[in-house]
């Protein structure tokens, strides 16, 4: 069953399942969907209510204006909807700012945070306008295979093919709008200051292998985030929920049953 929820001015893609104890939501990166956590959510006990989100212009997700505050505005409405409050929230890349936005503008809704290769701010602002213009000229296909080298490790590349090209699939079939858009406001997001207010469990992990977030970036960001941890998987790019999907999960779990 595809769940919508009008909220916000736009139909929102999600994903609930309902459970007992503390809910854990799951938010994406840039140029993919909530299908990204599937391999993850299976290591977890299947009494947790779990809940994922498509961004605006991602899945099934319609476009609309975006800037980091209505991203973060999206998730907020929608867990508001569903009644989930004190959720450990995992957020990947773009979702890793997201959550600790969330965190920031929300922290009823917010016990824990695991930031996977995330900062609290990623990339400057010449790098995205020049990503933005050239798909704006050339589509999202122009860069896919720049792109996904960010997104996996050299043992990805060479020994998954199958998989490689479904998740090509999914990053090219993202709206334009979407991800210029997305682009944009993690272009125009620095939480430097804010995340030093985070008060909160937090895990920081990075992919030993990533590009996009390198390791000394989330590192940076655990240091500014008091009392979290720090985390590296080895052998993993940017998207350690779909290339160590077991780590991954054996790390959100200690998390989960860490939160008091």
């Amino acid at each position: 069953m595809v769940e919508i929820a009008h909220l916000n001015g736009i139909a929102l893609h999600y994903r609930f399942r309902q459970g007992h104890g503390r809910p854990i939501v799951f938010l994406n990166s840039l140029g993919t969907d909530f299908r990204i956590w599937d391999d993850v959510i299976q290591t977890l006990d299947a009494n947790i209510p779990v809940v994922c989100v498509d961004k605006r212009g991602h899945g099934l997700t319609d476009d609309g204006p975006i800037i980091m505050d209505v991203l973060i505005n999206d998730v907020v409405a929608l867990l508001d909807d569903l009644g989930v409050s004190g959720a450990l929230i995992c957020g990947v890349s773009v979702g890793g700012m997201i959550a600790q936005g969330l965190a920031a503008s929300r922290p009823d809704l917010v016990s824990g945070l695991v930031l996977c290769c995330t900062g609290a701010k990623i990339g400057d602002a010449q790098s995205w306008a020049l990503r933005i213009d050239a798909i704006e000229k050339d589509g999202i296909a122009s860069l896919s295979d720049a792109i996904l080298e960010r997104w996996f490790s050299p043992d990805f590349m060479q020994s998954r093919q199958t998989d490689l090209a479904a998740y090509r699939n999914m990053l090219i079939r993202t709206s334009v709008a979407g991800y210029t858009g997305v682009c944009a406001a993690i272009a125009e997001t620095d939480f430097t200051e804010q995340c030093k207010h985070i008060m909160i469990p937090a895990l920081c992990i990075a992919g030993a292998d990533d590009h996009a977030t390198p390791p000394a970036l989330v590192h940076e960001l655990a240091k500014n985030i008091a009392g979290a941890s720090f985390q590296i998987i080895e052998r993993c790019g940017h998207l350690p929920c779909i290339e160590q999907p077991d780590m991954l999960g054996h790390a959100i779990k200690h998390m989960y049953r860490s939160i008091p």
